[in-house]
């Protein structure tokens, strides 16, 4: 494809043009199921050259290649057959694939990928000019297949502005720091009970790849991942972010991590590794609380996912999570027992503590990353606070976090000392008994210093307006004359 680059603009050009898209959410929720039935087909072909006998559970003609592309013969449906096709072949065909305990994973993802999916495209022959723009990929080449990596990030990073589904995506930075920060080893299971659209998934991968020697590291490698995402359409793009990112056998479910009893959890339920942003602010049935202790039910999604973190991650398990300033500071029962569960029975040995625009525009609720072991209960705390880099006022679209602005906090990480700014902890290391008695289990520590806001009365206002302009009008004026003066001239 030779304008790999353009390619998100392409498809959305031909879009704003079709009266069923109705905003930037069902654009890209459109692009998202094309775009798996695509990169499905082409994982296909890889199966079948592997496997003689590989049969698929697509329907043959419900398959991309027998109806989406295009050989130039002029028979390639488009127009009103095209629409009648997908909305009433497609569609029931894929949301009904027989599926049961016994199918293979790498089969039974597509129908719980298409079981809320959509069309909204009115318009057959725009349709037909979105799929031969897909079509064009070509993912049987290295380097493109490689190449579309990267654009399907770009996709993803879409997400932030596409309405509330914001919240599936969690800046790329954050996420391939903390799985640096967690330093994976072959053999171990990491789990992302809310995994969105697979960013801890796909960062994890990548840095236990570099530790790939041998065909049985790749294996291991491969079923290293486990995630589960309550909802469908980011449930779809981490599906075929895995399928890109060469996981024939994505353990992904659609399901709700909170629809089980915690107390349930055995050993064979428990990972090596969490890496998690859990929702928050969201709100559950009430009935969800019913399956976690008194002590610990909240009506705060993050809490509750806090409680199942701590319930599933192994005996010497290692977790980086991130949770917003609330559950920090948070004094209400749940949030309180949660704390000290995590101070007692676990290690919490780090708090990051982050600059409120990273999630921007989501959100600027302020958010933290808590590292914290099961290897015994927490002897102290540091608190660090990654301040703002320099030139940034905050973090934006066009602006966003990278990898290299968390190089102060890399670099402090192996030299652990308190800092201090103009009077205020930067980095600050608490005893866990300051941290439960003195403090009374608030983690709100080495948090950004707010600068007083002045707030004058309006003649005030006014008054220091002017004042300011005297002034300013004052220096213009002798700077003027000074260059007048060396210019042999006169001021007017």
């Amino acid at each position: 494809m030779s304008n790999l680059s353009g390619f998100v603009k392409r498809l959305r050009d031909i879009m704003r043009n079709d009266a069923g898209i109705n905003g930037d959410a069902q654009r890209i929720e459109q692009i998202a199921w094309l775009l798996f039935l695509k990169v499905y087909d082409a994982k296909e072909q890889d199966w079948e050259w592997d496997d003689g006998g590989y049969v698929s559970i697509i329907p043959t003609p419900c398959r991309w290649r027998n109806w989406a592309h295009d050989d130039k013969s002029g028979k390639a449906m488009t127009g009103e057959q095209l629409l009648n096709f997908v909305n009433n072949a497609l569609f029931p065909t894929l949301k009904k694939l027989p599926v049961d305990a016994s199918t293979p994973i790498k089969k039974a993802i597509v129908q719980s990928t298409f079981a809320d999916a959509n069309n909204y495209m009115k318009d057959g022959v725009l349709l037909r000019q979105v799929i031969n723009v897909i079509d064009e990929l070509d993912l049987s080449d290295y380097e493109e297949s490689h190449a579309f990596g990267e654009i399907y990030e770009t996709i993803l990073k879409e997400l932030q502005s596409a309405g509330s589904a914001g919240e599936f995506y969690t800046p790329r930075a954050v996420t391939d720091f903390m799985a640096q920060m967690i330093r994976p080893r072959i053999g171990e299971r990491m789990a992302d009970f809310a995994c969105g659209t697979g960013g801890f998934l796909t960062s994890w991968l990548k840095e236990l790849r570099k530790q790939v020697k041998t065909t049985d590291d790749e294996k291991a490698c491969g079923e290293s991942v486990y995630g589960v995402e309550k909802k469908q359409f980011p449930y779809m793009l981490c599906i075929t972010n895995m399928l890109l990112h060469d996981l024939d056998v994505p353990q992904v479910y659609h399901d709700n991590s909170l629809l089980r009893d915690v107390l349930d959890y055995t050993e064979d339920d428990q990972f090596n590794v969490v890496l998690m942003n859990p929702p928050y602010g969201g709100s559950e049935k009430a009935d969800v609380k019913n399956h976690f202790p008194d002590d610990l039910a909240s009506s705060e999604t993050a809490d509750l996912f806090m409680s199942v973190i701590l319930y599933r991650l192994k005996e010497g398990g290692r977790a980086a999570v991130i949770l917003p300033d609330g559950f920090l500071f948070g004094t209400d029962n749940a949030k309180i027992n949660i704390k000290k569960k995590l101070l007692s029975e676990f290690n919490l040995h780090t708090v990051i503590r982050m600059p409120g625009s990273v999630f921007s525009p989501y959100t600027s609720i302020t958010t933290n990353i808590l590292f914290f072991d099961r290897t015994g209960p927490t002897k102290e705390t540091w608190f660090y606070r990654l301040d703002m880099p320099e030139g940034y006022k905050h973090f934006s679209k066009t602006k966003p976090m990278k990898l290299e602005h968390f190089a102060p906090a890399v670099a402090w990480w192996s030299d652990r000392r308190e800092l201090s700014e103009d009077g205020f902890d930067k980095a600050k290391k608490f005893t866990a008994k300051e941290l439960a008695e003195d403090l009374g289990y608030n983690l709100d520590q080495c948090g950004y210093p707010h600068k007083e806001e002045e707030i004058l009365a309006p003649l005030d206002l006014i008054q220091r307006y002017e004042e300011e302009r005297a002034s300013l009008n004052a220096e213009i004026d002798r700077v003027l004359a000074e260059i007048t003066a060396l210019l042999g001239g006169t001021a007017q």
